[in-house]
């Protein structure tokens, strides 16, 4: 049985292979409004068995689908529909379920909060953490289960439904700063200060693995789209490619000369991006792990990169107050985003490609032509630096987290 979910300009395949659940992505980085969809399909099934006969009319539905985002028209101005101050202490982290019909929030306060983003409305609060609750996640694409890591150095699994505590993680001797859940929804990973990633088993609740190797506190991990590889960044100037399954480290990323800040890889899990203090970001080959290129150009140390959903732009954030767009191919700058008063903590594409969002420690939120660097809109009403922001999976809805306390719902 093979089951397909849908992701921008991607799909992916879930199937059953010796008993054990594994995913492919299929990448459909051509996809154009004019493409022709039942060819394009045809021409994939070709060289993907999994895509059988019975499921060829459901992707081509599900291309389709792609291919009607892609000529959406969007001049949509956001406007503040609202502004949560429920947390006690300043805020940490926000994040979207895939959808985007729910957030969470991270605080001081050591609570999670649950919100419904229609109406603003707080579902649950999860509480049981001794100390800040800095990171956290949905499991995404399914958003059942929330992951919470806390300088208590545990992290907790919770029901999104209940908001009840599954498991709670205990093994880290210093604080968590960093989580991801894998896409396949059976691990969560965790970075501590202690130096060490760890693996953990969602459904038993156990440790699976303990990733060692860092010299210095790991702060940025990431899984790979199909789930067998992840990234670990540390204050060590490297970054670590380990294999999920046995927990070995295939390769490290030498080259920066400061602290990373930010590693990723792109969708196809070809490469990976890192950022550091050192003001550049580096571009590697994800399978081999050599140094592709060096994009400089920043002034100060890069805060955040991030790909875009098709991996075929970068963005990079830094503390010189402005942000930059890469062509992930040439390796050449393509805009150059200038307007903040202060350095910029926080970017991210749209779900489409096509704007960018970063949050600034001057108060405000900027929305980008990713193309041009044209500034777009002003994000204004919070009174305190923003360093976290995110849009949904429409690409309608951003949310933003700041040091005032509070969280905004961008309409």
């Amino acid at each position: 049985m093979t089951c397909l979910s849908l992701f921008l300009k991607g799909i992916i395949l879930e199937y059953v292979e010796g008993g054990e659940s594994k995913t492919r992505p299929i990448d459909l980085l051509d996809l154009k409004p004019d493409t022709d969809v039942t060819a394009l399909v045809e021409e994939i099934q070709k060289g993907e068995p999994l895509i059988t006969a019975t499921c060829v009319e459901h992707v081509i539905l599900l291309v389709r689908r792609l291919q009607q985002k892609l000529v959406e028209k969007e001049n949509h101005k956001f406007s503040l529909f609202k502004v949560l101050r429920t947390h006690l202490l300043p805020l940490t982290n926000v994040a979207f379920n895939k959808s985007g019909s729910r957030f969470i929030t991270g605080s001081y306060d050591r609570t999670c909060k649950l919100w419904d983003t229609a109406s603003g409305e707080e579902l649950h609060t999860l509480e049981g953490h001794k100390n800040v609750v800095y990171a956290i996640a949905f499991n995404n694409p399914y958003g059942d289960k929330i992951a919470t890591g806390s300088f208590d150095k545990t992290c907790k699994l919770w029901s999104t439904e209940t908001g009840k505590c599954y498991h709670t993680f205990r093994g880290h001797s210093a604080e968590i700063v960093c989580l991801s859940f894998n896409l396949q929804s059976t691990l969560v990973a965790t970075g501590s200060m202690d130096s060490t990633a760890k693996l953990w088993d969602i459904e038993k609740g156990e440790e699976v693995a303990t990733l060692r190797g860092h010299s210095a506190e790991i702060i940025a991990l990431s899984f790979n789209t199909i789930g067998d590889k992840i990234i670990t960044g540390s204050f060590d100037h490297t970054v670590a490619v380990w294999d999920v399954g046995t927990g070995r480290r295939l390769h490290t990323l030498i080259g920066h000369r400061g602290e990373i800040s930010s590693a990723q890889f792109n969708w196809d899990c070809s490469l990976i991006v890192t950022g550091s203090m050192d003001k550049t970001c580096m571009l590697w080959n994800a399978v081999t792990g050599t140094h592709l290129a060096t994009l400089a150009g920043h002034r100060d140390e890069i805060l955040d990169v991030c790909f875009d959903y098709t991996g075929q732009r970068i963005a990079t954030a830094s503390a010189d107050g402005s942000a930059r767009v890469y062509d992930a191919q040439t390796q050449k700058c393509i805009a150059k985003l200038e307007g903040h008063g202060s350095e910029i903590s926080k970017v991210c594409f749209n779900p489409k490609g096509n704007f960018i969002l970063t949050a600034s420690s001057d108060k405000t939120a900027r929305l980008w032509d990713a193309a041009t660097g044209h500034c777009l809109q002003i994000l204004e009403g919070h009174t305190d630096e923003i360093f976290s922001c995110a849009f949904n999976y429409e690409g309608d809805t951003i949310i933003t987290g700041s040091k005032d306390n509070s969280c905004c719902i961008w309409h």
